[in-house]
Order: structure tokens, then C-alpha cells, then sequence
């Protein structure tokens, strides 16, 4: 069952996925109410399975490799088990997303470097029951609320 979510319910869950530590003052202030009223909201938020916990996000820079893709595949059904299975044991598989439209699954693949992607992209390509691939190399986040 999908929780109801007012408007200020959906700000203040926006500020806290851009920044978890963000303090309940600085929240109450850009949301315009009260910051005993924010206390309320994210407790309950947290009493309703709402908010699930709170992690840390690593500096991407700083210890992942550089180059990240977004990979579309359209694979023949009877072969996508052997391919989730593939994909799976590669340390470079970040996600695999099963999606409706042309294609089947959407996998985001992060290398160390472009010559690794490259290789990767063969590998997949050559793999029996893939159609087609359709590499979209990523340049930069705009926007990152990976908590959902």
C-alpha cells in the first residue's frame, strides 16, 4: 500500500535524499513551517516505512572507477536467465533493470577506464541471445537521489 504523501512530505523527503544530515532547522526554513512540525513529519515519515534508514554516499570521484555506461539490451527470452547470470558475476554490473519498450533491460556497467567498457561491450554483444546494445557512456550527475 503506497503511503499518502502531502507536498510537504514530498520537500522534505527531497531535502533529506540531496543531503540526510541537512539539520531540521535549515529543512524547516526551505519548507516554510515550523521545525517542530518538521521533527513530527520525519518521524512519522520513519514510523510509516516511509524513510527506511539513512546511509552514507561515498565520493564517486574520489574511490569508484571513472567511467560509468548505461547499456540497453535486447535480448531472445529464452537466453535472459543466462544473461542475468552472466551479468551478475561481473564486478563492473552496477544494475540491471528489466524495462518495458524496445528494449529489455537496462544495465549501468562502471570501468575503470574506456578501453575495460569496450571490451565489456563486445563481451555482452557476442553473448548468445543478445539482439542489439545501445551504449550511452554517462558524463556527469545532474541531479543524484539514489536513496530510491
Amino acid at each position: 500500500m503506497k503511503p499518502d504523501l502531502d507536498e510537504i512530505d514530498d520537500k522534505i523527503l527531497a531535502l533529506l535524499m540531496d543531503n540526510a544530515r541537512l539539520p531540521v532547522t535549515s529543512i524547516a526554513k526551505l519548507v516554510g513551517i515550523a521545525r517542530t512540525t518538521v521533527i513530527a513529519r520525519i518521524s512519522a515519515l520513519e514510523k510509516r516505512g516511509v524513510i527506511a534508514g539513512y546511509g552514507l554516499k561515498l565520493n564517486q570521484k574520489l574511490v569508484q572507477p571513472a567511467v560509468r555506461a548505461y547499456v540497453g539490451l535486447s535480448v531472445e527470452a529464452r537466453y535472459a536467465a543466462g544473461l542475468i547470470k552472466y551479468l551478475q558475476q561481473l564486478p563492473e554490473t552496477e544494475t540491471l533493470c528489466a524495462v518495458s519498450g524496445a528494449i529489455d533491460y537496462m544495465l549501468t556497467l562502471r570501468c575503470g577506464n574506456t578501453d575495460t567498457l569496450d571490451k565489456l561491450l563486445d563481451q555482452i554483444g557476442a553473448l548468445d541471445g543478445v539482439r542489439q546494445t545501445s551504449t550511452s557512456v554517462i558524463l556527469s550527475k545532474r541531479i543524484d537521489r539514489g536513496a530510491l
